[in-house]
């Protein structure tokens, strides 16, 4: 799950991610909006499929990329966990802040 988050860390990555949100699209496309040379922007693409979030598909001279949606899941799982722990603890953090209060003003 570390690659889905390391790919997901660079902006043009995340970029590339949601453009594909919108539909398949070839690596040409995909590399228009950038300012930079293709094989740079084929790094970007290999860590996408690398982590799994993309996958490439080649027919004669063309390269499509079509978004992943099992990472996603599973991030989205994992930060679901991360969330509600974090709740109860800020939780009950807000419980002691408030009972202290309330100790002191009496």
């Amino acid at each position: 799950m570390s690659s889905v988050f390391q790919a997901l860390a660079d902006p043009t990555r995340r970029a590339v991610l949601g453009r594909l949100g919108e539909g398949p699209t070839s690596v040409g496309e995909l590399a228009e909006p950038f300012d930079m040379a293709l094989p740079s922007f084929m790094k970007h693409i290999r860590c996408l499929e690398g982590s799994g979030l993309i996958r490439t598909r080649k027919q004669g001279r063309v390269r499509t990329c079509a978004i992943q949606t099992k990472p996603f899941a599973i991030a989205e799982a994992w930060l679901s966990a991360q969330r509600a722990l974090w709740e109860g603890r800020t939780d009950r953090l807000e419980q002691f802040v408030t009972a202290q209060q309330k100790d002191t003003s009496q």
